[in-house]
């Protein structure tokens, strides 16, 4: 699947939640009941979530391949509750989205 597919697998899958698929800055993003952004599709099919640092899923998901923290600035401002996840770890992101809408914000 592309990762727009996968992308609206996750949000699906998390509906019964309460989570809608809606846009943040131009790009699809995953929003809570209270309508926060806790995940967003990257431009290049990689997903972001914001999984709060030192946190044990935090930590699981830069250990994925490619994983990093999030720099939408891309001149080294990183956001460190956010990690980047590309579209090779898709097979995970359904469980980081979980772990990212039960952090609180």
């Amino acid at each position: 699947m592309s990762a727009e597919e996968d992308f609206k697998q996750v949000g699906a899958e998390l509906a019964d939640l309460g989570v809608r698929i809606s846009r943040m800055m131009g790009r699809p993003a995953l929003k809570d009941q209270a309508g926060k952004v806790f995940a967003s599709l990257q431009r290049d099919g990689a997903m972001v979530f914001r999984l709060v640092r030192e946190t044990p899923e935090h930590a699981a998901a830069l250990r994925l391949a490619g994983a990093r923290l999030f720099d939408p600035s891309g001149q080294g401002r990183e956001m460190k509750d956010w990690v980047v996840v590309p579209h090779a770890s898709a097979g995970q992101w359904t469980d980081l989205a979980e772990a990212a809408l039960s952090r609180p914000r």
